[in-house]
């Protein structure tokens, strides 16, 4: 981010958080009773225990000095002793064993949190995954739940510590009645004076928290693409190690500038914090020491009270330090509910289910639809009317940047309309449940989706036992012409994917990459297919082999084909050529030739060179 931005930023006006502490820290207790209730009781416990052992270091030195005056009997003067050492032991060793077992359900809590970000943006709708918004907040949320000294891990130290500071403040305060009003009355003032000024410092962080994302994704992201083995021969070759350092050294300048800014003010908060302590311990000790002059206090009354003012105090700093302390946590755990809570812009639980049948014919109907990405200036797809017959295999073609991937997205659901209708059979694909309409496609992008585990898992993709066929999974593995591959690695269908993560993982060529994706779509045979330029990076002949292939596997159900290479979808029933987001033309390979349009231009061009034999055949 350049000053620039910076500066832009600072003026952006700061939103305040949804939910408030106290609402947050019901939110927290819920899930503790949800996850671990040991949770909250120990908490209790705990703060039992501090303030019984501060109770006993208050009262040990007066009760000891006074039976000292009263000239008690040596044998009553070592029990005393003993009685406080043996009560201050005991409190002290619950204390830290509870202690020592209270960190596994507070880190039980935190996971749960992690799985509840995971589960979202794993679940939610398209559009989000895309959204900068929620990707902020998706990083604000990471940082809350990151280690044990974050919001959703600290806060129960932090609600602990205050039990433990309202409850020494109602014994100390009936302790110290006797008093003048007035000295309670300028502890309350100094301090609760303290609190408001701690609460606006150190809101400082949350109110520059889209800044602090911003360094943090950058550096992430850095960090990411540096360890990304796929990416390694590109940074070789075109020397891209200095760059990567360069941006990387250029943003963490600018994060430890923040850091910095962040740090003055936090040390302004202490400044004040020390002036006011001082003041009210002192006015407070100068009032004792004139009680002992004029009043007369006993040895014994005077170091009670002595150190019953200096506890007040401490116990009344330490309950708006604690309120200080909650209410910067609550701005964390406001942003991760704030992640949590994002507004999904699908149907899902809440929409009409439906399920696949693969006795089913399905058409699926664009009606006078338009689609704008969000931030853009003009539409990509222009009043786009289509439709796809039950059974047919179209094919969608057009130049890069024509809108041809977006029209897939449109098909599959993965963005609503800006104008215009979706239907399926006649019916609104926005009142279906999100996922269950996803059931219905068989689908392969350009990009794969390979995840760092088993040849067999990579082909099912599920862990629910009843979805889990062996036999069938084998089945599509030889269908896909993937099985000779798989048989003869030494773990077969066990054998690992990626490297990075197990030192037998293996690595599949272009190829058996693509069949491999020919094999997850047959296991989940659903009624649509849909092809988006899977096979780009193949050579002609081989792309045009997978979709022959692909072809064998739709047996007549209905189909969507793109591709680049125009050659590889004459196979298809029907054709349409995407020009500037239109359907410009329409119809069979045969026919679209025969008008002499762009599309028989743009397949001219592409068999030129493939005649001239530039294209060498990838097995």
């Amino acid at each position: 981010m350049d000053k620039t931005a910076i500066q832009k930023r600072k003026k952006e006006k700061v939103s305040k958080p949804k939910y408030n502490l106290w609402q947050n820290s019901a939110y927290m207790i819920s899930l503790a009773w949800i996850r671990n209730k040991s949770v909250i009781w120990l908490c209790l416990i705990l703060a039992v225990l501090a303030v019984a052992s501060n109770v006993l270091g208050l009262l040990i030195a007066p009760t000891i000095l006074g039976a000292v005056e009263n000239t008690a009997p040596l044998g009553q003067l070592v029990a005393i002793i003993l009685l406080f050492a043996a009560g201050l032991m005991l409190v002290n060793t619950a204390n830290s064993y509870v202690s020592t077992n209270a960190g596994f359900g507070r880190i039980a809590v935190r996971v749960l949190i992690i799985s509840l970000i995971n589960d979202k943006i794993s679940k939610t709708s398209y559009p989000n995954t895309e959204n900068q918004d929620i990707r902020k907040k998706l990083d604000k949320a990471n940082m809350a739940a990151s280690d044990n000294g974050q919001a959703t891990e600290a806060i129960w130290s932090t609600l602990t510590n205050l039990l433990q500071n309202i409850a020494g403040f109602i014994i100390y305060l009936i302790l110290l009645s006797s008093l003048d009003l007035w000295i309670i009355a300028l502890v309350l003032a100094t301090t609760i004076t303290g609190f408001f000024i701690d609460k606006y410092i150190n809101g400082w962080g949350y109110r520059h928290r889209d800044e602090e994302a911003e360094y943090s994704r950058r550096m992430n992201y850095i960090s990411e693409k540096a360890g990304d083995y796929t990416l390694a021969k590109d940074i070789r070759i075109f020397g891209m190690r200095g760059w990567l350092t360069d941006m990387y050294d250029k943003t963490l300048r600018l994060y430890q500038a923040f850091t910095a800014r962040g740090e003055k003010v936090y040390i302004r908060a202490n400044v004040v914090d020390i002036i006011l302590s001082f003041v009210r311990n002192g006015v407070a000790y100068i009032y004792l020491i004139g009680l002992i002059l004029s009043d007369g206090l006993s040895a014994p009354q005077f170091l009670l009270y002595f150190s019953a003012v200096g506890g007040f105090t401490a116990w009344v700093s330490g309950i708006f330090s604690g309120f200080a302390t909650l209410h910067t946590q609550s701005l964390d755990l406001s942003a991760v509910r704030e992640f949590l809570e994002y507004p999904e812009p699908f149907k899902f639980e809440d929409g009409e289910p439906i399920e696949p049948d693969m006795k089913k014919p399905y058409q699926i109907e664009l009606k006078n639809v338009s689609f704008r990405y969000p931030g853009a200036d003009t539409d990509t797809l222009k009043t786009i009317n289509l439709v796809i017959k039950a059974g047919e295999k179209l094919a969608v073609v057009g130049l890069n940047g024509a809108g041809k991937t977006t029209l897939v997205k449109l098909v599959c659901g993965f963005y609503d309309p800006t104008e215009g209708e979706i239907l399926m059979n006649g019916e609104n694909i926005k009142k279906y449940n999100r996922r269950d309409y996803y059931r219905h496609f068989s689908a392969v992008f350009q990009q794969f989706s390979l995840f760092a585990t088993t040849i067999a898992e990579n082909i099912m993709q599920t862990d629910n036992p009843d979805e889990i066929d062996i036999e069938k999974m084998r089945h599509c593995a030889e269908k896909s012409g993937l099985a000779k591959k798989i048989e003869n690695l030494p773990q077969k269908y066990e054998t690992h994917f990626r490297k990075e993560v197990y030192e037998d993982g293996t690595e599949f060529s272009g190829g058996e990459t693509q069949r491999l994706m020919l094999a997850r779509a047959l296991y989940k045979n659903a009624p649509v297919i849909i092809l988006d330029e899977p096979t780009a990076a193949l050579d002609p002949i081989a792309e045009s082999d997978m979709y022959n292939k692909y072809n064998d596997f739709a047996d007549g159900r209905t189909s969507v084909y793109i591709s680049h290479r125009l050659a590889s979808t004459r196979f298809c029933d029907r054709i349409i050529f995407i020009d500037d987001g239109l359907i410009t033309e329409e119809g069979t390979h045969d026919t679209l030739i025969k008008q002499n349009g762009k599309y028989a231009e743009l397949f001219e061009i592409q068999s030129h060179y493939y005649r001239e034999g530039v294209f060498e055949h990838e097995e």
